[in-house]
């Protein structure tokens, strides 16, 4: 049998099916279920996941014209935003655009292990600079303009080149490559306003400013004020946490910046304040902070230094630090958080990964160059892999 032969037998079996199952939903009493109610199902689907919101959407035409259409306000509308999923890094030399995918890239559910292949030709002449909430901070090589795009919907929002940035990347590294500290996000934070404006807020390596835009604009603007080089930026529900560990009394700070509001006729982005402190008198030296996002809380992972090791970890809730308590967690709901350094911090779940051990925080041990785990029930510590670890670890997307 000839291989187009093969694909038309193929499109028919699979065209068969679908019309078999479109008969099957239509004769169904489900299919009759009154709009409002499929609309409040609706609703309750996508609290767990935008994809299986995508699919039950898709199951009939009543089901679809009683819900919401994710495309044309998959940016706009947070709810639609697919905050658990990550591009999943290929591996080998090939990124995203590579001409052996084909325009295809593969994203990867952080909670339900679940994997999808979506058609994305726009790598082609963009390049992926972060991710924010599940979106894509691309941009574009001719011009430098920085788009944000909703890998799922395919909605894209156009902001300002990164070019009048360029004189602001400060240190003696900086001269030789500046589009290298420029492009190089640290923490990046999506705000939409009541009437739909995306504000986007940059952290940038080598930058003592937090750059900020609305889409349209024509230029990045820079906040008035500088920003330390603080440890562990985060993202959050459209604001931007850090930890401070210079404070003046030797106690790390847990900081929040806020999105820009209007003054007037112009955008202005406040000083970040203190919501915080860490309730351990410590130095830089022997004593670092995490943030990390796990389901709809930040968790502070408190990583000690010893002579020996970096072994001894504690995990709290940035809430109850808010309060002035201590309660170190023995439990992440099964959940595994991966740090790494000053770079981004993931939580996955272990439910669905089975080589991930429940409650654990893994870490780079360099003194034994391998992963490490630990376990936050006993306090003890795992190898995380088989052998040594070696090689660059890229940046969460």
């Amino acid at each position: 049998m000839s291989s187009s032969s093969y694909r038309n037998r193929r499109r028919t079996r699979r065209r068969r099916t679908t019309e078999d199952a479109a008969t099957a939903t239509r004769d169904s009493p489900w299919a009759s279920l009154h709009e409002d109610l499929v609309n409040l199902i609706g609703w309750r689907v996508l609290a767990s996941d935008l994809r299986d919101y995508i699919c039950f959407c898709a199951v009939c035409r009543h089901w679809r014209s009683s819900t919401k259409c994710p495309r044309g306000r998959g940016i706009v509308d947070r709810r639609f935003h697919p905050r658990r999923w990550m591009m999943l890094p290929e591996g080998h030399g090939i990124y995203p655009g590579h001409g052996k995918l084909r325009g295809f890239v593969r994203f990867f559910n952080l909670s339900t292990g679940a994997f999808v292949r979506v058609h994305l030709p726009l790598f082609k002449d963009h390049c992926v600079l972060d991710s924010v909430d599940g979106l894509l901070v691309l941009q574009r090589d001719h011009d430098t303009a920085v788009r944000l795009l909703h890998p799922f919907t395919g909605d894209i929002l156009d902001f300002p080149p990164l070019e009048n940035l360029l004189g602001y990347a400060s240190g003696p590294s900086t001269i030789l490559n500046p589009w290298c500290y420029v492009r190089n996000f640290r923490a990046t934070a999506i705000s939409v306003s009541a009437n739909d404006v995306v504000t986007l807020m940059l952290i940038q390596l080598c930058m003592t400013k937090v750059a900020f835009a609305t889409s349209g604009m024509q230029e990045w603007t820079l906040s008035l004020w500088i920003f330390h080089q603080y440890h562990n930026a985060l993202s959050f529900q459209g604001k931007l946490y850090a930890v401070n560990h210079f404070s003046s009394n030797g106690v790390p700070e847990i900081l929040q910046i806020d999105p820009p509001q209007m003054q007037g006729t112009e955008l202005v982005l406040q000083p970040p304040k203190v919501i915080a402190k860490c309730p351990t008198r410590t130095t830089y030296a022997s004593f670092i902070c995490h943030l990390v996002e796990c389901g709809s809380e930040i968790l502070v992972v408190s990583q000690k230094y010893t002579a020996t090791s970096h072994s001894q970890f504690s995990v709290c809730r940035l809430a109850d630090f808010m309060l002035g308590r201590i309660v170190c967690m023995t439990s992440v709901s099964g959940n595994a958080l991966f740090i790494h350094g000053n770079t981004r911090t993931i939580c996955v779940s272990s439910k669905t990964f089975p080589t991930i051990v429940a409650d654990t925080v893994v870490f780079i041990d360099n003194k034994k160059s391998c992963l490490a785990q630990y376990h936050l029930s006993s306090g003890t510590l795992s190898p995380a892999s088989d052998g040594s670890f070696s090689g660059p670890c890229t940046k969460s997307l």
